[in-house]
């Protein structure tokens, strides 16, 4: 009779902890834990819900990775802006004694958990602005040199140290590119196509995507940046929406959420030329942030409508996942 070693190459083990690095088709026991585990590889990307913020808030700033992410600014309560800064670890929310030198909502981002960037946005009720700040893992620091154009709801790409900053709304949508360098914003001779505010945005300084956003109605449009010049690709957005959430490179995006008629929970991957919609969020929202990259996403915050703390992490096809087996 087969056994599994003689299929697999190797005998179930009985291990206190998962393995660290377990590859696919692998099973063990967890003798700590009293389970058998196995891992496989999913079929399907999907959603699921994790541990709230803890300043339930809209219009936020987001930056960083699934386990290593950073959430800051934003709307709470309505409507009044919060400077609040929070790092997420893959499981918990945590508080930064950190918060923005200035509170307020529509703003934009870049960078890592602990490299992060800041810029634009809204300061209750009616001022734009152009300040710049950046996050060192536990204190922000204001630029003096802030944004060419103050303006709110333009979307951001890159590091903290080669950012870009594109989109938004002055007195009407706007085109404007800049790009930063660490300590000053350039124009950038290359606009965009489709003038638009609260547009997702994702990839780098170089290499950027920005697609979505509203200009006023919305729109599906989507352009490709390559450091001087955006070009819109034909295919756009199968959900037309504003207020997106973005993830990803130009090249392997995700965008998700976002506002079409109503707060949708619409999921969509694109691979440099389509978008394809995929699993939707289990919470519909708008306002949200984003971190992480296409097969291991995170959706932070939003408006359901109404301020929302909701987490949602997302898995990609094919990414490796441990499954417990359960039997009957």
């Amino acid at each position: 009779m087969a056994t599994y070693k003689g299929i697999q190459g190797f005998s179930i083990q009985n291990l206190s902890a998962d393995p660290s690095n377990p590859i696919e088709g692998q099973v063990w026991y967890n003798s700590t834990s009293n389970v058998w585990k196995v891992e496989e590889t999913t079929a399907a990307g999907a959603w699921a819900t994790g541990n709230n913020l803890n300043t339930a808030r809209r219009y936020l700033g987001s930056a960083g990775t699934q386990t290593a992410a950073l959430g800051f600014g934003g709307v709470n309560p309505t409507p009044a802006a919060t400077g609040a800064t929070e790092e997420y670890d893959g499981t918990n929310w945590a508080t930064s004694p950190g918060s923005l030198n200035t509170a307020r909502f529509y703003i934009s981002s870049a960078g890592t958990q602990t490299a992060a960037l800041g810029f634009g946005g809204l300061e209750p009720p009616v001022t734009l602005l152009a300040v710049t700040e950046e996050y060192d893992g536990s204190t922000w620091t204001s630029n003096p040199t802030g944004l060419n154009t103050a303006r709110k709801s333009l979307a951001g790409a890159g590091t903290q140290t080669a950012a870009l900053g594109f989109g938004g709304y002055t007195t009407t949508s706007v085109a404007a590119t800049e790009e930063y360098d660490g300590s000053t914003w350039t124009t950038s001779p290359g606009s965009l196509n489709t003038a638009r505010a609260y547009l997702g945005g994702c990839g780098t300084q170089t290499s950027a995507l920005g697609f979505g956003g509203a200009i006023p109605a919305n729109t599906g449009a989507t352009e490709e940046y390559n450091g001087s010049t955006w070009t819109s690709n034909p295919t756009g957005l199968n959900t037309i929406r504003g207020y997106v959430g973005a993830a990803g490179t130009q090249t392997a995006a995700l965008g998700f959420g976002g506002f079409d008629t109503a707060a949708t929970a619409a999921t969509e991957e694109y691979d440099g030329s389509t978008w394809t919609s995929v699993n939707s969020l289990n919470t519909a929202r708008f306002g949200l942030g984003g971190a992480g990259i296409q097969t291991a996403a995170l959706a932070i915050g939003g408006s359901i409508p109404g301020n929302t703390a909701a987490t949602e992490e997302w898995t990609g096809a094919g990414a490796a996942v441990t499954k417990t087996i359960t039997v009957s």
